[in-house]
């Protein structure tokens, strides 16, 4: 055992295995959420709408509800948009993930999504918004609990 493994460790010095070859890769697309505004403000969502978002009480551990809703322009609210969400842990990516949710459309015209706030520390809510189909924004919030 003790021989094998001073083997491994040998072939790692020399280079004989690839520098990243035994090594995690992170997820594909990690990169392709922006990091979102704060809650409040308003964010662009393609040329013509804008949405807001934050949570409907301060969030703690357990049970928390995230709003968002998407206005033209002008001001009217919008409701042709399918919005999801995806609560993780960054630093334990995978273990706390609550999958790609829809959000539900409340009769006021707000989105609404339970997370389930398992644990304190840093958490973060990837959001995807489509339109016919198509997305149109992929973007992340991250706060600490």
């Amino acid at each position: 055992m003790r021989m094998a493994l001073l083997g491994t460790c040998l072939a790692f010095t020399l280079g004989l295995f690839p520098s990243g070859s035994l090594m995690a890769a992170p997820p594909a697309d990690s990169k392709a959420f922006a990091t979102l505004a704060k809650p409040g403000a308003k964010v662009p969502l393609g040329k013509e709408h804008y949405f807001t978002y934050g949570f409907t009480q301060s969030p703690k551990l357990g049970n928390a509800v995230m709003r968002v809703e998407v206005f033209t322009l002008d001001g009217k609210r919008d409701r042709t948009f399918s919005v999801f969400g995806d609560a993780d842990m960054p630093s334990m990516r995978g273990a706390h993930s609550s999958g790609r949710k829809p959000f539900a459309l409340s009769n006021k015209g707000a989105y609404l999504l339970p997370v389930q706030l398992v644990m304190p520390g840093d958490w973060e809510i990837q959001f995807t918004f489509e339109k016919n189909g198509a997305t149109v924004l992929r973007g992340a919030y991250l706060f600490d609990l």
